[in-house]
C-alpha cells in the first residue's frame, strides 16, 4: 500500500476544485427530486408525397366515358373513307424504262422476235433522226441518246455488197476495200472529233456516221440498176449532199464553233471518196 501511495501523482488544485464542484451538483440534483422534462418539439407538418409509377405514362384521373350499347338505334359507327384506287399506268413498260424509272426489262428470257422488233424499231427511230434532221432542233447534238451499232453495221455491209455486185471482176476485193474504207474512215473521223475537243461519245459518233451512209446506200442501189454515167453522177451528187447535210448538225454541235470546219471537212471528204467509188466501179 505504501508503494501505491508513493506512485500516485497529486492533482492540480484547480482540477480538484472542478471535481468537487461536479460532485456537489450531482448531490444537489439527487436531493431535489426527479429532473424536469422539457417539452418535446412539435411534429413537422405532413409533406405532399409525389406518386411514383413504373409506367412512363401518367394515369389520368378522368373517368372513362360510359360504354354505349350497340343495340341502341341512334348509335352510328363512323365510316372510314376508302383509299382512292391507284392511277392507271400511262403507256407501257417500255416508256417507264425509257424515262429512267422502274427496273430494266429482262432481255435474257424474252422471245427472239421481241428482241428483233425492239432493235428494228430503234434503228428506224435513229434513222429518222439522222436522215431527216430538224435544223430548228434545240439540241441536235444529243438526238442519238439511244445510239446503236446494228444500223451502221447493216448500212456498211449493204453498201459493200452493192458495190461488189456492181463490179464485173474481183467482187470479194471490192467488198473488202469498201468495208475497210468505211469502217476505218468512221473510226478516224470519230478520233478527229474527240481530239478537237468534241463532246460526243465514241460509239455514238460511229453510229452517227454509219446512219449518214443511208443516202449513199440508196444511190449505190440506183446506180446498180441504171448503168449510165450521167445518171450515176446526178444520183451520187444528190445522195452525197444528202449525207453531208444529215451529218452537219450533229458534228457541228459537237465541237467548238471555231473548229467546226476541221471536223466537217474530213467527213465530207470520206463521203466524196465513197461517191467516187460508186461511180468508178463498173
Amino acid at each position: 500500500m505504501s508503494n501505491s501511495h508513493s506512485d500516485t501523482i497529486p492533482l492540480h488544485p484547480s482540477s480538484q476544485s472542478d471535481i468537487d464542484e461536479i460532485e456537489n451538483l450531482i448531490n444537489a440534483s439527487v436531493q431535489s427530486g426527479p429532473a424536469t422534462v422539457l417539452p418535446a418539439r412539435p411534429p413537422s407538418p405532413p409533406r405532399a408525397s409525389i406518386p411514383v409509377s413504373s409506367s412512363p405514362f401518367i394515369q389520368s384521373k378522368i373517368p372513362p366515358p360510359p360504354p354505349q350499347s350497340s343495340s341502341s338505334p341512334n348509335h352510328k359507327v363512323p365510316s372510314v373513307p376508302a383509299a382512292p384506287p391507284p392511277p392507271p399506268p400511262v403507256g407501257n413498260s417500255s416508256n417507264i424504262v425509257a424515262t429512267g424509272f422502274g427496273p430494266p426489262p429482262n432481255t435474257l428470257t424474252e422471245p427472239v422476235w421481241d428482241t428483233v422488233k425492239r432493235d428494228l424499231s430503234r434503228i428506224v427511230s435513229n434513222l429518222k433522226l439522222v436522215v431527216f434532221p430538224n435544223p430548228y432542233r434545240e439540241d441536235p447534238g444529243k438526238a442519238l441518246r439511244d445510239w446503236d451499232l446494228w444500223g451502221p453495221f447493216f448500212f456498211i455491209v449493204f453498201l459493200g455488197l452493192t458495190l461488189s455486185w456492181s463490179a464485173s471482176v474481183k467482187k470479194s476485193e471490192v467488198f473488202a476495200v469498201a468495208f475497210a474504207l468505211l469502217a476505218a474512215g468512221a473510226i478516224i473521223l470519230t478520233l478527229n472529233v474527240l481530239l478537237l475537243g468534241g463532246h460526243i461519245i465514241f460509239f455514238q459518233s460511229l453510229s452517227l456516221l454509219g446512219y449518214c451512209l443511208f443516202p449513199l446506200d440508196i444511190g449505190a442501189l440506183i446506180c446498180l440498176l441504171k448503168d449510165n454515167v450521167i445518171i450515176k453522177m446526178i444520183v451520187v451528187s444528190v445522195t452525197l449532199a444528202w449525207s453531208s447535210w444529215a451529218a452537219y448538225p450533229f458534228m457541228s454541235s459537237a465541237v467548238n464553233p471555231r473548229r467546226k470546219a476541221l471536223a466537217l471537212y474530213p467527213v465530207f471528204l470520206m463521203y466524196v471518196s465513197v461517191g467516187f467509188l460508186i461511180i468508178a466501179i463498173n
